[in-house]
């Protein structure tokens, strides 16, 4: 599938956005690349994780975390199983499926969204019934899904969240993922999948049980787990960055990105999200909510525009304590106690912390 980027485009794919960097490291890349591969492993796991190549051509970093996570993610799209991302909310499953995809083959638009309502016919094909009825089965009258046309062209398919598909319809991927073939008894004919073929598909840590995969389809894939980050520091980063790249996709007017508050955000969810302080002084209760990485980037993008639009144009505790405060109380109730008692034994105590206090205050009311 080739899609050209428009003006307009509030977020290109990751081919689109990055394809300064994808055609720098193909110019440079000289290892061996598996068949279909537009890249090699190496130059892949390069452009995941960043660096500077010999000609000086510097590819920022999409995943900050483990270079050895990373490099089996890489290495089993290289091999015969399939690639299952797990994680808790936020750990950037998404965003690294879509990257491999877009490094591997040039192509991350091939993706089957999984929710309780997906079909067996996303995974395997549909018809279209106007054709169907008027001139029956045929080739003109198939549309392949995003699974069959990546099977067909060598390249990489995508399942999000695989355990929110019901299991039946999970259950459609095991005769494509182990005999690399779909059948198509309609016409009497199959789709063998073309080298290069493979299927990455993610699923939320917290969703065990609610469509839990058979031990057929398990097998499978080779599971790896994405942690949350491992540092502070590391999701300081994390924030920053992506904050940068969605202020300059939104087109927000100019604003710092005060570390100062980023830092105060991470390390309100740290803590929430670990249930202790970052020194180990003192325990929290935790909420509800999952409280990721996402969703501190959410908090301060959203601050952002605040400051920009109807602040002094610089980001301070009262520009992200509404977003705090919406992503922590989930639940107005249990979660509204939780909060409270944080600010009041954590915030309300920390030096230099008095205008977040005081702002989360004034929002909690």
């Amino acid at each position: 599938m080739t899609v050209s980027a428009t003006p307009a485009a509030l977020r290109p794919h990751a081919e689109q956005s990055f394809a300064e960097e994808l055609a720098a490291l193909e110019r440079a890349d000289s290892r061996t690349r598996p068949p279909g591969w537009r890249l090699s492993p190496w130059a892949v796991t390069r452009y995941i994780l960043g660096g500077t190549l010999d000609d000086g051509t510097e590819i920022t970093p999409k995943y900050i975390g483990s270079r050895r996570v990373v490099e089996v993610a890489v290495a089993t799209l290289a091999t015969d199983r399939a690639l299952l991302l797990l994680g808790v909310p936020g750990t950037a499953k998404t965003w690294l499926s879509e990257h491999l995809a877009a490094a591997v083959t040039g192509d991350s638009t091939l993706l089957v969204q999984g929710t309780a309502g997906t079909a067996e016919e996303a995974i395997r094909y549909g018809w279209n019934y106007a054709r169907l009825l008027a001139e029956g089965p045929s080739e003109a009258a198939l549309v392949p899904s995003p699974v069959m046309t990546a099977m067909s062209e060598g390249r990489l398919a995508r399942v999000e969240e695989l355990t929110r598909i019901p299991s039946d319809v999970q259950d459609a991927l095991i005769t494509v993922l182990s005999e690399k073939t779909l059948p198509v008894p309609e016409l009497g004919t199959e789709v063998q999948a073309a080298r290069g073929f493979n299927v990455i598909a993610t699923a939320n840590d917290r969703d065990r049980g609610v469509n839990d995969l058979s031990s057929a389809l398990r097998r499978r894939f080779n599971t790896v787990v994405l942690p949350v980050p491992d540092s502070v520091e590391d999701e300081i980063d994390i924030v920053s960055r992506r904050v940068a790249a969605l202020g300059r996709s939104l087109e927000l007017p100019e604003v710092p990105a005060s570390l100062s508050e980023i830092r105060r955000v991470v390390t309100v969810f740290r803590e929430l999200r670990e249930g202790a302080t970052a020194d180990g002084g003192a325990k929290v209760k935790s909420p509800s909510g999952t409280l990721s990485t996402a969703e501190a980037i959410s908090v301060v993008t959203n601050g952002i525009a605040l400051a920009a639009h109807f602040g002094d144009g610089t980001l301070r505790p009262a520009d992200v304590a509404a977003g705090i405060h919406g992503a922590v109380v989930q639940d107005p109730v249990s979660d509204g106690v939780v909060w409270r008692e944080y600010l009041e034994t954590v915030a309300r105590e920390r030096d230099g912390w008095d205008d977040f206090y005081r702002a989360c205050r004034e929002v909690s009311r």
